[in-house]
């Protein structure tokens, strides 16, 4: 915008130079052609009164002059200037008028003055050099104001610009904080009015994005609450049944339900900071859990883990969500008995890559669409995993495992150190 408000500036000051300086520059021409005409129509003038008065008079008022001069005389003899009669003269002698005509040497001017017996023909010759004396010089100096005229539009142009284009790019960089959740950043209303009215829309605009999103943590976070309280009485049913290990495992479910709802509080409620967790801890902890209810379906579990920390940019509860909505898609969608591998390995460069695999029919095509599913299910399971790799800066790719099956792989972006408890 900057390059083409300097550019229309330019163009503008120069049409209008054009429109100015082109007959100011034909106007110089002609006032020095007028000039130069009016000079020799001057030194005429002073020889015109001696006509008439003798040979010798005339011959030394024509001797000296700053412009050639001829005497016609009307016996066909010349003084001054040695010369042979032009049309222009003849036509003179013969009409009685005066006038100037155009030639190849420049400028002829003829006065006729009738004196005694008949009528002289005084003649002189502008050359073009003298009508054009000084036309030159006043053209360049006539350019070089042009030309100044225009770099001062240019520089008075990219001025103005500036203070256009400068709170457009301010714009620019706040919206730019906004999409990456800088939800706090501000326009500074400033430049032109329709400028400053963007600022404040802009403005209204991220606080009632900080109004809606607000709302919908406290909607999530209340609808979680609402939970609790059919969760508390299914423990407490849970407690009233006589078989001790169907109590156990009832409760044990109960638990685990509780516990992802408050993760669900939690999450709803965060407010940033820093988002890290032990990677090899998180995956241990929820293969663990389901590796109870594979044991329950007769369904084998490939393990490999690695023994250390492996620290990961997303927070143990998101981590651990993906992990769950990946695994319980293999218990939901697999017959009992299908085997299933869950692998964390370290990343070069830092991170981690999590692949969860298993031997059952796999998914259809378009498995990653959000709500698609094929087996009746709210096709939820695989989009909470995107969501959650993406929001700590990882993927997920969902392909075909190499002997059947299905096969999912998180890549998990990696922290320079673990979060403080």
């Amino acid at each position: 915008m900057r390059r083409r408000l300097t550019l229309l500036v330019a163009a503008t000051t120069c049409l209008i130079l054009i429109a100015f300086l082109a007959p100011l520059a034909l106007l110089v021409r002609q006032v020095a052609e007028d000039r130069a005409i009016s000079r020799a129509n001057g030194v005429l003038q002073t020889i015109v009164p001696l006509v008439g008065t003798g040979a010798d008079e005339l011959s030394l008022a024509v001797q000296g002059q700053p412009v050639p001069v001829s005497v016609f005389t009307p016996d066909g003899a010349v003084i001054g200037q040695a010369a042979a009669p032009t049309p222009a003269v003849r036509l003179a002698a013969a009409k009685g008028e005066s006038f100037a005509v155009a030639t190849g040497a420049g400028r002829e001017i003829v006065v006729p003055v009738v004196a005694g017996p008949g009528t002289y023909v005084i003649r002189t010759v502008v050359p073009a050099a003298e009508l054009n004396r000084g036309v030159a010089r006043s053209w360049l100096v006539l350019a070089g104001l042009g030309v100044a005229l225009v770099l001062l539009g240019l520089v008075v142009a990219d001025r103005l610009a500036r203070t256009i284009v400068a709170p457009i790019a301010d714009l620019s960089a706040v919206s730019h904080r906004l999409a990456r959740a800088e939800l706090s950043a501000r326009a500074a209303p400033a430049g032109p009015p329709e400028v400053r009215e963007v600022a404040a829309a802009l403005n209204h605009l991220a606080g009632r994005i900080q109004d809606l999103l607000r709302e919908e943590r406290e909607q999530v976070a209340d609808l979680s609450h609402r939970l609790r309280t059919p969760l508390t009485a299914l423990r407490l049913e849970a407690e009233s049944l006589r078989d001790p290990e169907e109590a156990a495992r009832v409760a044990a479910a109960a638990d685990g339900i509780q516990r992802a709802v408050t993760a669900v509080i939690q999450q709803a409620r965060r407010r940033g900071g820093e988002r890290a967790c032990d990677a090899a801890a998180v995956v241990a902890d929820r293969v663990a859990f389901w590796t109870v209810l594979a044991e329950d379906t007769d369904r084998r579990v490939r393990r490999e883990l690695p023994p250390g920390p492996l620290p990961v940019a997303i927070p143990a509860d998101e981590l651990a969500a993906a992990l769950d909505a990946l695994l319980g898609n293999v218990f939901a969608h697999t017959p009992d008995g299908t085997a299933f591998g869950v692998s964390l390995a370290a990343r070069p460069g830092g991170g981690a890559v999590l692949t969860v695999s298993d031997d059952g029919p796999g998914f259809p095509p378009d498995a990653l669409r959000r709500g698609s599913s094929g087996s009746g299910s709210t096709g939820l399971g695989l989009d909470i995993a995107r969501r959650a790799a993406e929001s700590g800066g990882g993927s997920l790719r969902v392909e075909p495992a190499p002997g059947g099956g299905a096969y999912v792989r998180i890549d998990l972006t990696g922290v320079n150190a673990l979060p403080p408890a």
